[in-house]
């Protein structure tokens, strides 16, 4: 009896195992292949996964701090109208957000740059990486300043940062198909599906074409789906675990990023 407990008991851990195996080489896979060596449901599965990330951040920075630090439309219209009312700080902080979105963009890029160089494999893992870091800091130095009463304000600023480079990481790594903080984007561009979707009912349209359609605008919409799902989530993080939300955020960049970190690591050691 016991023996029979043992073998089964081994035999679900293999399987469970293996599970995880195939799990990491999914994510891997999702981390290696660009633009049009990626498949729709790579592209659904990322997009999906960051744009639950960026909603909740977007989320967490207005409620701490009054700021969408990933609408870069509406803080370019702030920007106008703090101009116009001459309120040079709000204006400054306005322009602040947005030089801190682009800068993220650049260190993405520089970081990919770097990678191929260096012949690593997932060069976009290190991007994720980079943002849960920051948002561990971000976690850390929160904390400590509300414990001592002290505002926190350049705090919008990094958000603002961790948005960007989020932004660019999946617009290359997608060939500019998925952008996880441009819901506007998304939505022209499920706008468009939807239009091109009916027209299929009444002109023919080629089957291999009609099923690109399809996919694209449930790729679209589910990503749209999720960023309001993460800005829930953020919501409700932030009523009820402030201190501990930044950090699990920061758990799911870690472990969409992990296996090719340890790709990128196997690489430079075959090459030592």
């Amino acid at each position: 009896m016991a023996r029979g407990f043992s073998y089964k008991k081994c035999k679900k851990n293999r399987a469970m195992a293996l599970l995880c195996i195939i799990k990491a080489e999914k994510f891997l896979v999702m981390l290696l292949r660009e633009k049009s060596q990626r498949s729709f449901q790579m592209n659904r599965q990322l997009g999906s996964s960051l744009a639950v990330v960026a909603g909740t951040v977007n989320v967490l920075g207005f409620l701490q701090f009054g700021y969408y630090c990933a609408n870069m439309t509406g803080n370019a219209s702030s920007l106008a109208l703090k101009i116009n009312a001459l309120d040079v700080r709000s204006a400054f902080l306005c322009f602040a957000l947005i030089a801190s979105f682009v800068l993220g963009a650049i260190v993405c890029t520089v970081l990919v740059n770097m990678g191929r160089r260096k012949g690593w494999g997932a060069v976009y893992a290190f991007s994720l990486v980079l943002e849960a870091a920051i948002l561990v800091t971000l976690g850390i130095k929160s904390a400590w300043f509300a414990q001592a009463g002290v505002p926190d304000g350049g705090a919008t600023l990094v958000l603002s940062f961790v948005m960007g480079l989020q932004n660019a990481t999946v617009t290359r790594i997608s060939g500019s198909v998925v952008r996880t903080t441009h819901v506007t984007g998304m939505l022209t561009d499920l706008g468009i599906e939807i239009s091109d979707w009916l027209e299929s009912f009444y002109h023919h349209v080629d089957d291999e074409y009609l099923d690109v359609i399809k996919k694209r605008l449930w790729l679209h919409a589910q990503i749209v789906f999720c960023f309001i799902v993460g800005g829930i989530l953020g919501a409700v993080g932030y009523m009820h675990c402030k201190k501990y939300i930044l950090f699990i955020v920061a758990i799911i960049l870690v472990a969409l990023a992990a296996p090719g970190i340890i790709e990128n690591a196997r690489t430079s050691a075959r090459k030592t």
